[in-house]
């Protein structure tokens, strides 16, 4: 792995764990689904214009019925509305640093689903980061329930993870070389659709507008919303995926001290511990997954 690809690894998992600190400061003011659809309208709106100046097509290879639209299609409802639209609605009642580890657990699902129901081959070694990981993850969750943590919003970012965890295992290889930037536009827009049909039948839209509040949302649109996602799908074509995810691993550690350092979230001896266990199962899925 060259010193290049570790260090976009590194920019990306810190773009990613510093969204949900954001998103904590954006759903405080505003309805989270209205937030979250207005996002990914801007963002898709943008990389589809740039995708055309870039001369990219949104005609699919394989029309509407090819494995591109069906990859828009599944991540665009279960990475953008799912995973995030309920993330943003948990983060109404649970600190950013807990959502960002649970959100983290995600390579673990895949990895467990795979092993579950598709037959996938584990080792030892992968079996053993399963249950290493889902341990931390869990002793986190169980402090943070004893602390008064919300339990339906500890519920909605699982089934969040969950909802990527099996996009990931549905939709493999149809991310589209040479027509990225328009794939990932076209699937920001099916979120924001999605999310904006769902906001209009169960949310009053309401803002406090704040330079703070306008601050996490442009950033949220901009740098884990565009930026985080360009640079991870350019990583893989550098490094593999496999490789890549590794640095996942990454994620509880950043997330926790993005929110503490930001919003002054308080960060117990047992959530250190928690993030160190659950980061050694990661990377040892990862390593397994590697080695295979």
């Amino acid at each position: 792995m060259t010193v290049r690809a570790i260090l976009m690894g590194l920019v990306f998992a810190l773009m990613w764990s510093s969204a949900f600190a954001t998103a904590r400061i954006i759903v405080a003011d505003a309805p989270p689904l209205f937030s979250l659809a207005a996002r990914f309208a801007l963002t898709g709106a943008i990389a589809i214009a740039l995708a055309r100046i870039m001369g990219q097509s949104w005609h699919l290879p394989g029309g509407w019925r090819g494995p591109q639209a069906r990859a828009v299609l599944i991540f665009g409802l279960c990475q953008n509305a799912l995973y995030l639209g309920l993330n943003f609605v948990a983060m109404q009642w649970i600190e950013g640093s807990l959502a960002a580890i649970i959100a983290s657990s995600m390579p673990l699902m895949v990895a467990g689903l795979g092993w579950a129901f598709m037959g996938q081959r584990t080792s030892a070694l992968g079996i053993l980061g399963l249950v290493t990981g889902m341990a931390g993850v869990a002793l986190i969750m169980g402090s943070r329930l004893s602390g008064g943590a919300d339990a339906l919003g500890i519920a909605l970012c699982v089934l969040g993870a969950l909802a990527l965890a099996i996009a990931t295992l549905t939709v493999r290889g149809a991310s589209g070389a040479g027509n990225l930037l328009m794939i990932v536009g076209l699937q920001m827009l099916v979120g924001s659709v999605s999310l904006a049909l769902v906001a209009a039948a169960i949310e009053t839209p309401h803002l406090t507008f704040s330079l703070r509040w306008l601050a996490a949302f442009l950033y949220q649109c901009f740098v884990p919303g565009l930026a985080a996602t360009l640079i991870w799908f350019s990583l893989v074509r550098q490094i593999g995926a496999v490789r890549a995810a590794t640095f996942h691993f990454l994620n509880p550690a950043f997330g926790v001290a993005i929110a503490a350092a930001l919003l002054g979230e308080h960060i117990n001896g047992t959530d250190l511990i928690g993030v160190a266990i659950a980061m050694v199962g990661i990377l040892m899925v990862q390593m397994e997954r590697a080695r295979g």
